[in-house]
């Protein structure tokens, strides 16, 4: 599956900047396999607070391989034409930034 505007778009608007997307999901999605071998890595839940609990199917686990959308949404947006040099850093969440670049895509 090749990444047009339109697909990058509808993928930007599922990020959060709170999640993680499992590779074969990227996959399906048409995530370029440039990105995901680049973006993939490994990530380990940490067990003091829920918010740093990974869940995978609704099941805590303990590592989880797979891609921050936070980073795939700065990558879709720069597909996009945004300029995320003028975003990156300027907002104090994850969340607050892939907002910010759903509005800038929006205005591209």
């Amino acid at each position: 599956m090749r990444l047009d505007r339109l697909r990058a778009r509808m993928l930007l608007d599922e990020c959060t900047g709170d999640d993680i997307w499992p590779v074969d999901l990227c996959r399906q999605k048409g995530i370029p396999d440039d990105w995901i071998d680049e973006l993939a890595d490994a990530y380990e839940s940490g067990f003091k607070t829920d918010k740093e609990t990974i869940y995978y199917q609704q099941q805590p686990v303990n590592q989880f391989h797979g891609l921050l959308d936070y980073h795939i949404a700065v990558r879709l947006a720069e597909f996009l034409g945004v300029r995320t040099d003028l975003i990156l850093d300027r907002h104090g969440t994850r969340s607050a930034t892939v907002f910010a670049l759903k509005q800038a895509a929006d205005e591209e």
